[in-house]
């Protein structure tokens, strides 16, 4: 009788096999899902090799656990034929599934196939078994063991489609090992059932069958076969795990130029890439919207193609000298230059280079951005900061800087240079009369003119107001003072605006460096200087500055502080001038007149210190003391003889220009207790020019009860419209006319300014009247008062009280 037992670490290492084979197998299933083209051919044939291999495995090494009374040994041929069987078994599975027919009846007929070749495997391998027994199978268990492979077959097949997706998770890990479990214990069952379902009986022959190419000891095979095959499954494994590694590694960086391709292909700047030849290899959409070029005409061209032929030798040698050297400054520069598109046009653009290496190959990338916009901007940033918006001259700012380079510049050279001052003569009367738009038209001209008489190393720029400064750099006083002469004979040429014929001139200083100056601000304020000696010489004239200038500056200069001091230390006088009525010789008023007792200079003349007072603004100042102080000493005179007397006060045009003159008046009034009727302002004819400012303040101070003289009438720009339009009181005839009376013309003019005010009922003045003639030919004309030396000049008010108290004595007899 022939018993058999089974050796438990064998039937272990079994179990064992068949699990790590399934294990690998369901590993194997994620590779397929992956891999494309040849990969996929190897892995699938990697799967029906591993799991073939593993199958047999697990078969044959429980059939070497399987031990005998008698001696068994194996023929190698159906050994070989079995392991065949069951590598194309398992090779079926993994073709189903790298096709991915998940279909019931293709899961049928593959698990039919795949069961029919285990148990072939299986079957043949025990016919393998060379021994002094026969088999004899129980068809119950065989046919078990057949319906064991077949749903073995099924289940595998569903867990190798179910892994086919991403095992990397955890929780797929731990389902892929219990699953490997179940699917290997039911290979083993399978083999195990088919094992109960043999019998062995023995044959009573005590000779061995024949082997066919020889026999193999089952204990050794057995061992050997174990061994191997964990390591051959361990080498599959190794090769999944590096092939997965490899593919996320892989993938990472296909994810990687991707986001690098889609940030290159949409990035707002132009990306170039050349390669040494700088024929373009890769141009993205931003290139396309900013050379116009699409891809398709772009790539294969040289980048000069974008680059203006004038820049390409340029570029070229850049590029050549890099070749050659290794050496560049422009890599990771960032440059301004100008680009050249596809329909021609040139644009700015701002460029930034790197070179890039990869063995023995270089390339160039370029990323580049569309900068017109910006440049468009700084161009109108740089116009409003350096240049007059109405002129489009230089300014002041960009004046001063090309001043201090060409400064520079001229010391190094060894040459001159020349600053000219130019003013425009009476152009505020002009824009004032005519207006802003007929002022605004002719500084336009003027600059269009004077631009024509100058080189293109010479700069005109626009100071301010109707002041030019020019510079000639490297010039000669000869040259200057020809380019003088004429641009003044440029400005002397009539201007038309619209209706309206234009004539000026101008006054024109000029300051040569270095004789007149080292610097920029002394050379600008010596030219400034010479502009107003060229005033002060009857305008429409040049002058060059010379050393005695220097001294009127500083006169000047010591003038406006002492004059600055003289209200606070109480220098300032005021002289009294009486108002004589022509027929009765009694004093109807006094005019005031301001005197400064400098302390050093002694008694300082009006005509010294008015004009700067009115330069500087301290005429505001000084004209509320005038008017304070006169009102005060009129009304005490009032008090002193019991009857009205009128005080007149010079007002200059900046003081009534004062928003708040009218109030200024009615506080003087207010404090000192003067009537209003007795204060007489006396306007020139500057101030009644303007009659839109000047009338509603006239009406404002009639209604107050102020009485307005107009003084020096004749002298300046006289209309008969003022003495009709303007609430006057008062006509002063000036001197000038008074001292010609001799004259025919001038007799004639005095007469009739006369006999019009007396017609307008208006108080005729004579003014420096010094002779009893004088004063007879004005009476004999019916002028009303006088005022001069003849009755007395101007005097303290101390010495007029005298004269008040004593009129009768002092007026001559008419």
């Amino acid at each position: 009788m022939i018993t058999a037992e089974y050796n438990v670490p064998l039937v272990l290492l079994s179990v064992a096999i068949a699990i790590f084979s399934s294990y690998t197998a369901l590993s194997l299933a994620s590779r397929l899902q992956s891999a494309k083209g040849k990969l996929r051919r190897v892995w699938l044939s990697a799967g029906a090799f591993s799991l073939g291999f593993g199958i047999w495995s697990m078969h044959f090494i429980a059939m070497l656990a399987f031990h005998l009374s008698i001696e068994v040994s194996y023929n190698i041929l159906l050994v070989v034929l079995s392991i065949i069987l069951a590598v194309l078994a398992s090779g079926i599975a993994f073709y189903i599934v790298s096709k991915g027919l998940t279909k019931r009846r293709h899961m049928l007929i593959g698990a039919f196939f795949i069961g029919s070749g285990i148990v072939s495997m299986h079957y043949i391998g025990m016919d393998a078994m060379q021994m002094e027994a026969t088999i004899v199978y129980n068809q119950f268990l065989l046919i078990t063991s057949f319906v064991i492979a077949f749903l073995t077959s099924w289940v595998a097949l569903y867990l190798l489609f179910y892994f086919q997706k991403d095992s990397t998770r955890f929780s797929l890990r731990v389902r892929k090992v219990i699953s490997s479990i179940i699917m290997g214990v039911a290979i083993s069952g399978m083999h195990y059932t088919g094992m109960a379902a043999a019998d062995f009986s023995s044959t009573h022959q005590h000779h061995m069958m024949p082997e066919m190419g020889g026999t193999i000891n089952s204990t050794i095979m057995a061992y050997a076969v174990g061994v191997g095959m964990t390591f051959i499954l361990g080498i599959v494994l190794s090769s999944i795990y590096f092939d997965r590694r490899l593919q996320m590694k892989s993938s990472e960086l296909e994810f990687i130029d991707n986001i690098y391709q889609n940030f290159v292909m949409h990035a707002s700047d132009a990306v170039i890439l050349t390669d040494k030849n700088d024929i373009i290899i890769s141009w993205n959409l931003a290139a396309e919207t900013i050379f116009g070029y699409t891809a398709e005409e772009a790539l294969g061209q040289v980048i000069e193609t974008i680059i203006p032929e004038r820049y390409r030798e340029e570029h070229r040698e850049k590029v050549t000298s890099y070749l050659h050297t290794g050496h560049t400054s422009m890599n990771g520069k960032t440059v301004e230059l100008l680009g050249l598109k596809k329909d021609g046009t040139e644009l700015s653009i701002e460029l930034s280079i790197s070179i890039l290496k990869r063995e023995e190959e270089t390339y160039f990338s370029r990323i580049i951005r569309d900068i017109s916009e910006r440049k468009k901007a700084e161009e109108q940033i740089n116009e409003l900061v350096y240049h007059d918006p109405l002129t489009e001259l230089p300014n002041r700012r960009l004046f001063n800087n090309y001043l201090s380079k060409s400064i520079e510049q001229t010391s190094i050279d060894g040459q001159m240079l020349a600053v000219m001052f130019i003013d425009l003569d009476r152009f505020k009367n002009i824009n004032d009369s005519l207006g802003h738009a007929t002022g605004d038209s002719l500084l336009k001209e003027v600059a269009r003119r004077m631009e024509a008489c100058i080189g293109r190393k010479d700069m005109l720029a626009r100071q301010g107001g109707d002041e030019y400064i020019l510079i000639f750099p490297r010039t000669s006083h000869k040259e200057v003072a020809n380019t003088a002469q004429a641009i003044l004979k440029s400005i002397n040429q009539p201007f038309f605006h619209e209706q309206n014929e234009l004539i000026i001139s101008g006054s024109i200083g000029i300051s040569m460096f270095p004789e007149d100056g080292l610097e920029a601000e002394t050379l600008v304020k010596h030219a400034d200087l010479s502009m107003y000696r060229a005033k002060e010489l009857g305008k429409n004239n040049y002058q060059f500055f010379t050393k005695d200038m220097n001294e009127i500056i500083a006169n000047k200069m010591n003038l406006e502080l002492g004059l600055r001091k003289a209200l606070i230390n109480e220098e300032f006088e005021l002289y009294y001038q009486p108002q004589v009525d022509v027929g009765t010789g009694k004093i109807k008023g006094m005019e005031a007149l301001i005197r400064w007792q400098h302390p050093e200079h002694g008694l300082v003349p009006p005509n010294q210190f008015i004009p700067l007072a009115e330069e500087t603004g301290l005429i505001i100042p000084i004209g509320k003391w005038v008017m304070q102080t006169a009102c005060e000493q009129a009304k005490k005179w009032e008090v002193m003889l019991h009857r009205p007397l009128r005080v007149s006060v010079n007002i200059s045009a900046l003081q009534f220009q004062q928003t708040d003159f009218t109030e200024v008046v009615k506080e003087v009034l207010e404090t000192t207790k003067l009537p209003a009727s007795s204060l007489e302002l006396e306007l020139t004819e500057s101030i009644v020019q303007d009659p839109e400012q000047a009338l509603p303040v006239m009406n404002q101070l009639k209604e107050m009860g102020v009485l307005l003289s107009l003084d020096d009438f004749g002298t300046g720009y006289s209309s008969l419209s003022y003495l009709r339009s303007f609430p006057l009181d008062t006509l002063k005839i000036d001197k000038l006319f008074i001292d010609n009376m001799n004259d025919v013309k001038d007799d004639a003019i005095v007469r009739t300014i006369i006999s019009m005010a007396n017609s307008l009922e208006l108080n005729v003045i004579a003014e420096g009247v010094e002779t009893v003639d004088q004063l007879t030919s004005l009476a004999g004309k019916a002028c009303d008062e006088y005022q001069g030396y003849l009755f007395s000049k101007p005097v303290p008010h101390q010495d007029l009280e005298k004269i008040l108290q004593a009129n009768t004595s002092t007026m001559p007899v008419i």
